[in-house]
């Protein structure tokens, strides 16, 4: 029977169904969503990748490898943007696979993007965790390295400083910041998004401030030459050049991460239909532009070889003696991952939602709706459990990577699901289309795989450790416990 295969799929009626009698509060409006979007992306990334990328690969040449790694997103928005036209539910692109390819597909998805969201939202914590403590540090307080950091950091430093390491060690900021995060959100939308829009409105400022203000103290001499001539490194890999360009491009193609989570906010939004895909193009274009922009400013202030690896903005202000805009940096920077976490968990929250519905995890715990705020209250209070414990006790390289493996397999699916869609259900009605699909959807699929392709040999190995987990707990669990089990048919999933 079909309805017992893998691959059976949940009917397109049944997601326009799900659209009307959604619980969530509609509240989010054209720029709301956009302003999200915007709240996701720009994030550490800019503030910290610039450095490494342009240091160490690209030099001035980083604004071509933004426009790259921009061009690439591009492709993989546009897919979304079609997707969340004809399908305006929560889930991402785990419910337009499931429209789609099939359940157990759609699954695998929904297991993978937990590391782009509940992985991405430990990783922001931590990072957060270290603006915070230079944030403190200028202002002249230094907390001890036991209380500011997990385990292997606080040994790392300790080693350092020529001290003993602590006995025990966690990360009480990250543990905070998550806990005010997690408060936001059980809250309620409407509050979670009012404080993701003022947190925008702040770094987008700063941004702007950067841009502006740097843009006095470019030296053009500095951008010559734009490409620096390729090197071959000991090791047989090699930096700057074209090559070197390419690789920025992998790099700082995280930067990009986040605009996705509009697409989740599709039972929360006003006008799903036509204000979701607009604010998926419109928040990319947005930081992209901006991306370029920082990227050129930055490596016009000073020579590429002096920015900081880890505070790339903050050292190109100090190397031109601007050392008063370093305090307003830090704070953006700080702010700016603030929201960066909200929407991260926000996203993760309505994943969860829309598997719960179908029944693939357990309704009553990640599917129960508070009665008052109608937030996923419980669903949020154990991401809040999870990122807060993860981030106190692991270092930050240890969960990046593997939150960018969950955010490349899902857009390369989406790319391939929106195209799937075109051909087998032609006649659905599609507010927004996505131009020239087979060359978007080829040209997505084939950028994500490329960059899967760059990641290390260790991450993929626990990229795989980690899908064989989901597989065993879909065929234990969630294939019998689907809605779409004819024995369950008849009791709503439950």
């Amino acid at each position: 029977m079909a309805s017992q295969s893998i691959w059976r799929k949940k009917p397109i009626s049944a997601y326009l169904a799900d659209s009307k009698k959604s619980d969530l509060k509609r509240v989010l409006t054209r720029w709301g969503l956009t302003s999200l979007g915007i709240g996701a992306i720009i994030g550490g990334g800019i503030f910290t990748l610039t450095g490494i990328a342009a240091h160490d690969f690209a030099g001035p040449a980083l604004a071509i490898s933004f426009v790259i790694a921009g061009v690439g997103c591009l492709f993989a928005s546009l897919c979304y943007a079609e997707f969340a036209s004809v399908l305006p539910v929560e889930g991402s692109a785990y419910a337009y696979a499931y429209g789609t390819v099939g359940e157990f597909f759609a699954w695998f998805i929904g297991w993978n993007l937990i590391l782009e969201y509940m992985m991405g939202a430990t990783t922001v914590a931590v990072a957060w965790s270290g603006y915070f403590e230079k944030l403190l540090h200028l202002i002249g307080i230094d907390l001890p390295i036991w209380i500011m950091n997990d385990p292997i950091t606080a040994a790392a430093k300790s080693e350092a400083l020529n001290l003993p390491a602590p006995g025990f060690a966690f990360n009480l900021p990250a543990i905070l910041i998550t806990i005010l995060v997690t408060s936001i959100l059980i809250k309620g939308i409407k509050e979670a998004a009012n404080t993701n829009n003022i947190i925008v409105i702040l770094k987008v400022a700063v941004v702007l401030f950067v841009i502006i203000v740097g843009a006095f103290y470019v030296n053009v001499e500095n951008w010559k030459p734009f490409i620096p001539e390729k090197i071959v490194l000991p090791d047989g890999t090699s930096s700057f050049g074209w090559d070197g360009v390419v690789t920025a491009a992998t790099i700082v193609f995280f930067a990009y991460i986040g605009f996705d989570a509009v697409s989740t906010q599709a039972g929360e939004a006003i006008n799903p239909k036509k204000d979701v895909p607009f604010a998926i193009i419109a928040s990319l274009v947005i930081c992209t532009i901006l991306y370029i922009l920082v990227s050129l400013v930055l490596t016009g202030m000073v020579p590429y070889q002096q920015l900081d690896l880890k505070a790339p903005v903050a050292s190109a202000f100090e190397g031109v003696g601007v050392t008063w805009a370093v305090l307003l940096i830090v704070v953006a920077a700080t702010a700016g991952l603030t929201s960066v976490m909200l929407v991260m968990m926000l996203g993760q929250t309505r994943i969860f939602l829309g598997m719960a519905k179908d029944g693939l995890i357990p309704k009553s715990l990640f599917g129960a709706i508070h009665p008052i705020y109608k937030t996923p209250y419980k669903s949020t209070v154990v991401v809040g459990i999870v990122v807060a414990t993860v981030a106190a006790f692991t270092p930050i390289n240890k969960v990046s990577e593997m939150c960018s493996m969950g955010t490349l397999l899902a857009f390369a699916m989406v790319c391939g699901a929106v195209w799937l869609l075109r051909v087998k259900e032609p006649n659905l009605e599609r507010p927004y289309r996505t131009p020239m699909l087979p060359v978007v959807a080829t040209l997505g699929m084939g950028f994500n795989i490329f960059l899967m392709s760059k990641v290390r040999h260790e991450t993929w190995i626990a990229f795989l450790i980690w899908g064989t987990l989901g597989i065993i707990v879909y065929f234990v669990y969630s294939k019998n416990a689907s809605n779409l089990n004819p024995d369950n048919q008849n009791s709503n999933g439950k």
